[in-house]
Parts: structure tokens; sequence; C-alpha cells
């Protein structure tokens, strides 16, 4: 990427990186392997627990970076992605304090499921706020700078369930859809320009909100073998995923690894899609 180096160590030495949802989970995962790679990390979210905690975390004693590996940084700042004034100025604020984002990465997500036909219109609405317009939001206050300085790789952080269809979980497949196809017409129009746009999109992943879908013992081995009453192929690569691997993905799509790559959806689901 112009007007950038990097060496193996800390692939992402120089960058700048805002990452949403970064209060636990994939998240949290996606902020700490950014800045292992070097990257000067902002972590958001709605509330200040979770990205406070992991912040104190990179800092590490005396703030020497107990999880650091690489020059990177990781800062805490609360942002809701469901206020465009919120997401503005949190942007213009970072960019103050670091400079131009090179990085942007979408994790915020929230899960409210239940049958398709029965869904609460508050629901719907808050899924589609935080996983949909939550995007939109971040990408229109983010991406114009990138534009104009000719670099910038954006990834937003999707489901497999936007490709295959989930009972139960209407609302969050169709949010996961929208969001993935937006970033990719993103990217369609921003191509000339030098930023990419991609899609990692996971499947069944050891987070919080897995495991609050699992209701009795059996639940991870239904995940992992199948289970045809609810028309789902089980796991080929027979493991659920842990965050680091979705933030692995998320890493190298960021990096100068993947510069001829922009427009695609990444499925990091052990197979569990066929795909």
């Amino acid at each position: 990427m112009p007007g950038h180096t990097a060496d193996d160590r800390a692939p992402l030495a120089g960058r700048n990186a805002l990452v949403t949802g970064a209060g636990q989970g994939i998240g949290a995962a996606v902020a700490s392997a950014l800045a292992r790679a070097g990257a000067r990390v902002t972590a958001t979210d709605r509330t200040a627990e979770g990205i406070e905690a992991l912040a104190a975390r990179h800092a590490g004693p005396a703030g020497h970076g107990s999880e650091a590996a690489g020059a990177g940084s990781l800062e805490a700042r609360v942002m809701d992605v469901t206020d465009t004034g919120a997401v503005t100025a949190a942007v213009e604020a970072t960019e103050r304090l670091h400079g131009p984002l090179d990085i942007l990465v979408n994790v915020a997500g929230v899960l409210r499921p239940g049958p398709a036909a029965q869904l609460a219109d508050e629901d719907w609405a808050a899924t589609f706020a935080v996983n949909t317009t939550g995007v939109f939001h971040t990408c229109r206050a983010v991406a114009p700078g990138m534009a104009r300085r000719g670099r910038g790789s954006i990834v937003t952080v999707g489901s497999n369930a936007a490709g295959v269809p989930r009972t139960g979980m209407a609302a969050y497949a169709a949010s996961k859809a929208a969001a993935a196809m937006y970033t990719k017409c993103l990217g369609l129009e921003l191509g000339r320009s030098g930023v990419r746009c991609n899609v990692v999109a996971p499947g069944s992943t050891d987070t919080a909100m897995q495991r609050a879908l699992w209701t009795d013992e059996h639940a991870p081995r239904r995940v992992l073998d199948g289970d045809p009453a609810t028309y789902r192929t089980g796991i080929p690569l027979g493991r659920i995923a842990d965050p680091e691997d979705i933030a692995e993905a998320v890493t190298f799509l960021v990096s100068d690894r993947a510069r001829h790559i922009t427009l695609q959806e990444l499925y990091v689901d052990g197979g569990a899609t066929l795909r």
C-alpha cells in the first residue's frame, strides 16, 4: 500500500485502524490481532467495560504492552454505531489524535432469534440498526477520506447465515446479507481509488452470542454433527471456531498480502455451508 512500509513481524506497522464491537468475542480478537500486527487500533463499543479491559491488557504492567508482538497499540473509545452523530464524532476525534484511518473493521452485531413470521417490530428494527445501518454509518464516515488519500481497507464481519437460510435467525441473516452487499457495492464504487472492501463470514464461533443459543449440554455436539430438525449441516472440520480464527482472516484481508483482493466474501466456517 503506498505510503506504508511493513515487515513480517509487524505487517500493519504505521497503520491506523478502527474496530467496532470490540468489547468481546470476535471484535476483541480482531482488535488484538491488528495491534499485534503493528497497527494503532481504536477499539470501540457502545459500552466502556469490555474495551477498557481490552486496552488495559494490551497496555500491560507500566504500559509495556503485555499482548503486543509488534509495535502496535490499542486504545478504547465508546461509540454506538446506531448513532450517526456519535460515529462521525468518534472518527473525527480518532483521526485528529492518530492521523487518517487506513483500516475499518465492522464487527458490532446483535442477534435476536425468533420465527420469521413472528418477529416483533422492535427486534427487527434493533437488529438492522446495529448489523446493517451501523455498517453504513461507519463506512460513510471513513470511506470518503480513504478514497481521497487513495488507500484503505474495509472489512465487514458478516455471517455464513447471510448466504444459507437458518431457522429462527431471519432478522440476523437478512441484516448480515444486507451489510455484506452494501460493503461489496461500496468496494465497487471505491475500487478505482485504491480502497478495498471485503466481507468475512464466520460460522459457529465460540462467543457469548453463540453460547446464548445453546439450550442444553448437547448443543455444541449438534453444531458439530448437524441438526436435521433445523435443516442444518454440521462442520466438516469437526471444531467450532475460536474468535482468533476469524481475526486471522481479517488481518490477512486488511494487509498488503491481500492487496489485489476486493469485493470478496470469505467464509470462515470450517466448511459448514459446503461452499
